[in-house]
């Protein structure tokens, strides 16, 4: 087994999507994700405590990069364009490979509850880091919390377009932008 293989996280996170695929995240055991990663389990125990941390791997890097981006936008922006920034921010760190697991990810989540559940706290996550970001900048509580809930979403949204699409999309940036102000006009209309 490639011990000191370089890789191995990305690599067990490869392998974990391909099991839970083939046979359901439940019949999916850490050995066998090891062994399909040509890995020992320690060393998977090195990178995450258990089967279920896999799915939301890059969590706190993608909560940190939106959270970045909202601080460093322009101190003109609005709430939601610091959020446009975090977005692509965030989005500049997605690769081909983040790509072609999002319909694998996607399916194996929606085929365990507690796959939701982890994916519902990343979710979490991901606005609080937001919130904060914006609250710092002093934007109001509500209208920060609002603003990262949208942010989110619009993350999301785009992701899926992203990952799901053929053609040319233009990046997940562009996709999560469309998706935020495709957000931004569905406000206008809640009256």
């Amino acid at each position: 087994m490639g011990r000191w293989e370089p890789g191995a996280r990305e690599r067990l996170v490869v392998a974990a999507v391909d099991l839970f695929t083939e046979q359901g995240y439940d019949a999916t055991t850490v050995a066998q994700i090891a062994e399909r990663a040509g890995l020992t389990r320690s060393t998977f125990f090195r990178h995450f405590s258990d089967k279920r941390e896999l799915l939301v791997a890059g969590q706190e890097t993608l909560s940190r990069l939106l959270a970045d981006g909202v601080a460093e936008a322009p101190a003109s922006a609005t709430p939601l364009e610091a959020v446009a920034v975090g977005l692509e921010r965030a989005s500049a760190a997605m690769g081909p490979a983040n790509r072609e697991l999002g319909p694998r990810i996607k399916a194996a989540v929606a085929a365990s509850t507690e796959l939701q559940e982890r994916d519902a706290l990343k979710s979490v996550g991901m606005a609080a880091a937001m919130t904060a970001a914006l609250v710092a900048r002093g934007v109001p509580d509500p209208t920060a919390h609002l603003a990262s809930e949208l942010g989110v979403l619009a993350f999301k949204r785009g992701y899926a377009r992203w990952s799901e699409t053929d053609g040319d999309t233009g990046g997940l940036a562009a996709c999560s932008l469309a998706a935020l102000e495709d957000l931004r006009a569905a406000t206008a209309t809640l009256g």
